[in-house]
């Protein structure tokens, strides 16, 4: 039986994953300090014997025996991480650092959810593994993005000063139940203010794009990825090559939902990038992994979801 670690495994994406493995039959220590993440995320899952929680912050050392770590660990919509930018940094570094020393002590693998953010507002498009992107390392969403170059980096520099066998997955847009309502993240936000019956919120033109995966197409392929040969090591794209407008997306939440809520424009934030989508061809060649979830077979769940928690 494997002995798997996620921190952040109370989140979103997180407890998703905790589902996964737990259903397979593996053993999960899950580990997060409920800045973004929810006890209620695991609740079904905190009397199962194979399940265990530990409140804990990944800026400080974990001394446990794992075989291996997903390292989830970072608050990822812009509303949280600006909140707190200098302790959103740390812990994309510190959690890093902390994480790989423990795959270091204990010989586990260890993975990396990294962010389609790295590439910042591209001039490649779509973006492949091997573009270098384009961040503005002083603005305000560089907390984030260069946490997570920062992680990218250590993760590759434990791979080649300690052979810390290492995985890097770069994570595009995703959606599901789970998500928190009040996170700011535009799939979440268009649903809760059209179940609300409140004003769309669109900021610039609503012509920017985005590529939105369904969470459980996502999980597969970290789960894919984790258990590729040791000597790959990515970066790889995982996110869904669909190509949105935020008009459009807007336009399928109402049309979903059976809303009737105006749309409202606003002022674009700075750094917000104009246009998003995965190049998956290596995840297609080395996973053998596409997504199968639409955009609105996905919606219509996560708007299921957020009915029910409006309504509690």
């Amino acid at each position: 039986m494997t002995r798997h670690l996620i921190t952040g495994g109370a989140g979103f994406l997180g407890s998703h994953l905790c589902d996964r493995l737990i259903d397979r039959g593996d053993d999960v220590l899950c580990v997060d300090n409920f800045f973004t993440g929810a006890k209620q995320n695991v609740s079904h899952l905190l009397d199962h014997p194979r399940f265990e929680l530990m409140r804990h912050d990944v800026t400080f050392p974990l001394h446990v025996e794992i075989d291996r770590i997903f390292n989830l660990a970072c608050p990822a919509s812009p509303v949280h991480y600006q909140h707190d930018p200098v302790q959103t940094m740390k812990t994309s570094v510190f959690g890093a650092l902390n994480m790989l020393g423990l795959a270091k002590r204990t010989g586990a693998r260890v993975l990396q959810a990294s962010t389609s953010e790295v590439y910042g507002d591209p001039d490649v498009h779509p973006q492949p593994e091997g573009y270098w992107g384009k961040v503005n390392p002083i603005g305000i969403r560089s907390c984030y993005d260069e946490g997570k170059r920062a992680a990218e980096t250590l993760f590759f520099d434990y791979h080649r000063q300690h052979q810390v066998p290492v995985k890097v997955v770069r994570i595009f847009n995703t959606y599901g139940p789970r998500m928190n309502p009040e996170d700011g993240r535009v799939v979440s936000n268009f649903i809760v203010q059209a179940l609300r019956g409140e004003d769309i919120t669109i900021y610039g033109t609503g012509q920017q794009t985005r590529s939105f995966c369904y969470v459980d197409d996502l999980v597969e392929a970290m789960l894919r990825m984790m258990d590729t040969p040791a000597d790959f090591t990515g970066p790889m794209n995982i996110g869904n090559p669909g190509e949105f407008t935020m008009l459009e997306l807007a336009e399928k939440v109402l049309q979903l939902t059976g809303g009737s809520s105006k749309l409202v424009f606003k002022p674009l934030p700075s750094d917000d990038p104009r246009q998003r989508r995965p190049d998956i061809g290596l995840a297609k060649q080395r996973i053998d992994w596409e997504p199968k979830v639409a955009l609105d077979d996905g919606l219509k769940e996560t708007i299921a979801y957020f009915r029910k928690v409006l309504a509690a």
